[in-house]
């Protein structure tokens, strides 16, 4: 073996063998797949336009490895890859690059942008999914789905008129989520952050008066489409005023002051003006009040003819204009510094505003049969508190905004007809006439769908639901509805629970009239090493691929899954890096150990242990088999890893390594044992296992079986009686190495060590093992206690090294040494304890140091007592 692990080299050599031979694809583990077993999960279609970041990496990671684990299960596995077309981030990102040219899509016209957009496509799109492979993932490559190919356009249009007939899906004049930019968004497409703005105080003046009242707003733009100012109805200071008109300045337009209980008295001066086309809650307050509603902007924002001189001003360059005029007029009390939560379009960045708009909506009454299914046990949330959040939103849930105004999507398969005025929906591609008056004059909808639509269909439009003719011929998809649904799982961030899994559990619901999975896995984020969530403008981003150059795919993996812990967000840091690096070059040098031994090693099931240390370890090997399994099934990861890491560094490195050079013969064995243990770290750390088991078996990847489709390892009943003896030998080891360290013993050989057994295990035929590793030349079973001896206790022996012949005058003085320190030490506590002054004003921090500080005095005082008495 080389002295170092070439992981990049390694990396990009197995994987490309694993693919070509197709190991990811369903029938890729077919000698060992079992009748009945199949094991299906999705992956979250990033978006064409996307790279990988570490929160991708971390996603990616757990799949494979529940993945990776099933496939050496005997299930038959999918694991579903695909990409989402991202309408409006892939529309930006071909718009912007002909901007860069001076060409806009209105010059190209839709048909030649649309052509653009698959050109950049098929071009640069899909870079995710070639940096995914760095990571070792293995998804069934063959089977990569997009979320506007033919099939899945198929399958989008069936489930819209499906809903559309059943009158879940409906076009209306709805207050919507309106970014000048992209159109309509849902609520989930909005980012709400915190905005350091003004609030603007204005006066407006009662008809035919010069009395005012004022209004607190920070959008002062939008006055132009006030239709009421508002006051609550119990207000005592404004009670005489309902009724009343006041004048709106600039453009003297006269609206009523209404009473409603909406208003919040103690906000300000109590009063509110009422903007039905602009705000959210005061389009509610319109309809309750059949106030106009007065829309002052058009779709890019532009200010519109009533708004006066101002019409044709942006709204937010309007602003300050418009403030400056208003001050002049004398209509402004005060501008103050003020802090609220402001909406920004979650691609874009565009500050959203509330806007009317005829839009297509999904009715909320989608989402009824979900909810009853997941509450009735059909669905399960790891963490098991994540239900509480879905219950949470999807019982509030509004009608879901489909339609978005761009030209890259699945556009809405609606047809208007140009002579009679029918409106119908169809799956048809090129509808030949109106279903009404047989006309061919028809228009379809110019709109395209939220591309959330299409990716909550992903579970079963992937497996070929509502595909058509698209894929006749491809007999791989014929029968995947009935064997991967619903599928097995999901992992995903938490984060999209609403964006994705929600709609994925009522949109399948809805068209198959069954979930989509059983379990669902919600990962929480990856921050930095102090906990903060990490940008690219904190400068704390952490980039998978820099990682995977520096270290290597397998140390990033094991390194998110060891602190995946359920429900807690993962702090990721150097130094938890280095501490997996550091594993992967133990384990390399277990094995370099294990071959200059023996040239090469079977598989566990063709050796046979006999060995006392064989038997041992592979008794404590069970035992991790059984953690490692019961954790997985449970999705507890780091568990999983932490079991694995534990086995392989503490009890085969540590102690079966040490303890084989008291027996070369079980050195066989060990080699034996660390095979089968590779293949338990296989879905793990993928690369690594597979190079170390063919350098122990004498082999390479590229002439034998990849250990990626052999048998994982099963549960098996451990050996208690063999674990027993051999947790005493070590426990003899420590005592005795420790006893050693007090006479300054440490490294030296000793002639003789007495053991003092608390239990009637027979060590006897074990001594080669306690002389090796203590350097001790004889070892006695005693019953009695050994005078002029050093003596150390543990929980189930004693042990003693006589001290005839050892000079420890030097231990000694520098024992009393510290007897002498410790004392004043305590002597000083306690007389600042018993000041009952002290005590009384001392802070209660200072005290528990203090009384903590005594403790622990008094404990080494002890220790160094007994040690002097020992050398007495």
């Amino acid at each position: 073996m080389a002295d170092f692990y070439d992981a990049k080299e390694v990396e990009e050599k197995f994987y490309k063998i694993w693919e070509e031979r197709g190991y990811f694809e369903i029938d890729g583990n077919k000698d060992i797949c079992e009748d009945k077993k199949s094991f299906c999960i999705m992956m979250p279609p990033p978006n064409v336009t996307g790279v990988l970041h570490i929160g991708h990496a971390l996603t990616f990671t757990l799949q494979d490895i529940m993945t990776r684990y099933k496939r050496m299960d005997g299930y038959k596995t999918l694991w579903q890859p695909g990409l989402d077309h991202a309408g409006i981030a892939t529309q930006n990102v071909v718009e912007k690059q002909l901007l860069a040219q001076g060409i806009t899509k209105e010059e190209l016209g839709r048909e030649a942008f649309l052509q653009k957009v698959w050109e950049w496509k098929e071009k640069s799109g899909g870079t995710i999914n070639r940096q995914m492979r760095r990571l070792g993932v293995t998804p069934a490559w063959s089977r990569e789905r997009f979320t506007m190919d033919d099939g899945l356009k198929k399958a989008v249009k069936k489930a819209f008129v499906n809903l559309y007939e059943k009158g879940l899906i409906v076009r209306g004049n709805y207050m919507v989520n309106w970014c000048t930019h992209d159109g309509a968004l849902s609520d989930v497409e909005v980012d709400h952050k915190e905005n350091h703005g003004k609030l603007y105080h204005l006066r407006y003046f009662l008809e035919n008066s010069d009395k005012f009242v004022i209004v607190a707003t920070t959008r002062p733009e939008t006055y132009f489409g006030d239709s009421a100012v508002m006051v609550h109805p119990d207000d005592e200071r404004y009670k005489e005023l309902v009724g009343k008109s006041v004048i709106l300045p600039i453009i003297n337009r006269k609206i009523k002051i209404i009473a409603d209980e909406h208003v919040d008295m103690s906000f300000g001066t109590g009063v509110v003006k009422v903007t039905p086309a602009h705000d959210i809650n005061d389009y509610e307050v319109g309809n309750r009040h059949n106030l106009e509603f007065i829309t002052i902007f058009d779709e890019k924002g532009i200010l519109n003819e009533r708004c006066d001189k101002f019409a044709g001003l942006e709204r937010l360059e309007a602003r300050d204009i418009i403030v400056n005029e208003l001050e002049k007029l004398g209509n402004v009390e005060k501008i103050e510094d003020y802090t609220n939560q402001v909406g920004y379009c979650y691609r874009c960045k565009n500050i959203v505003e509330p806007y009317i708009s005829k839009q297509w909506f999904v009715k909320s009454a989608i989402a009824d049969e979900a909810i009853a299914k997941v509450n009735e046990g059909g669905a399960e949330f790891f963490p098991t508190h994540w239900i509480n959040s879905f219950n949470a939103w999807m019982r509030e849930l509004k009608d879901w905004c489909i339609s978005r105004q761009l030209w890259w999507g699945h556009q809405i398969p609606v047809f208007y007809c140009d002579e009679c005025g029918h409106e119908w929906a169809s799956e048809e591609d090129e509808p030949k006439a109106c279903p009404k008056c047989g006309k061919n004059h028809f228009h379809q909808d110019l709109d395209v769908l939220d591309t959330w639509f299409s990716s909550g269909l992903w579970p079963i439009s992937t497996l070929g639901w509502g595909n058509g003719e698209a894929l006749k011929g491809q007999k791989w998809f014929e029968n995947d509805l009935k064997e991967f649904y619903p599928n097995t799982m999901l992992i995903t961030g938490f984060d999209i629970l609403f964006f994705w899994v929600a709609r994925m559990m009522f949109q399948c619901q809805n068209a198959v009239e069954k979930l989509p999975f059983k379990d669902i896995y919600l990962h929480a984020l990856v921050k930095d090493k102090d906990g903060k969530k990490m940008s690219k403008s904190s400068g704390n981003a952490i980039d998978p691929l820099d990682k995977i150059d520096e270290y290597s795919a397998d140390i990033l993996r094991f390194t998110l899954t060891l602190l995946c812990v359920q429900g807690r967000d993962l702090r990721l840091s150097e130094e938890k890096m280095v501490l997996v690096r550091n594993f992967t070059n133990k384990i390399y040098n277990a094995s370099k150990y294990l071959l200059m031994n023996e040239p090469k090693f079977s598989d566990l099931n063709e050796c046979k242990i006999t060995s006392k240390l064989g038997l041992y370890m592979l008794s404590r090997f069970k035992v991790c088999v059984k953690d490692v399994r019961e954790n997985i099934d449970a999705y507890r990861f780091n568990d999983a890893a932490n079991a694995i890491y534990k086995f392989m560094w503490d009890e085969f490195c540590d102690w079966g390594i040490e303890l084989s050079k008291a027996d070369k013969s079980s050195v066989r064995e060990l080699g034996a044992i660390f095979k089968e243990a590779m293949k338990l770290l296989s879905p793990f750390m993928p690369f690594i296992s597979e190079y170390l088991y063919h350098e122990l078996s004498a082999t390479s990847l590229e002439n034998a079986n990849s250990i990626m489709i052999s048998k994982y390892p099963k549960i098996e009943q451990n050996d208690e009686k063999i674990e027993e003896i051999f947790a005493l030998v070590i426990e003899s080891i420590v005592a005795i190495r420790r006893a050693k360290a007090t006479i300054d013993l440490g490294n030296s050989k000793i002639a003789k060590a007495y053991i003092k057994l608390n239990t009637s295990t027979d060590l006897s035929n074990a001594t080669a093992y306690i002389k090796l590793l203590t350097k001790c030349e004889e070892i006695e079973f005693t019953n009695a206690k050994q005078e002029n001896s050093v003596r150390d206790v543990s929980q189930n022996l004693e042990v003693f090294i006589p001290l005839s012949g050892v000079d420890t005058s030097a231990i000694v003085a520098r024992l009393n040494s510290q007897k002498a320190k410790l004392e004043k030490e305590i002597n000083k506590l306690e007389n600042m304890l018993n000041n009952e002054k002290f005590v009384v004003n001392a802070p209660a921090s200072v005290l528990e140091t203090n009384r903590a500080g005594l403790a622990s005095a008094k404990e080494r005082l002890e220790k160094i007592t007994s040690e002097l008495e020992a050398l007495s």
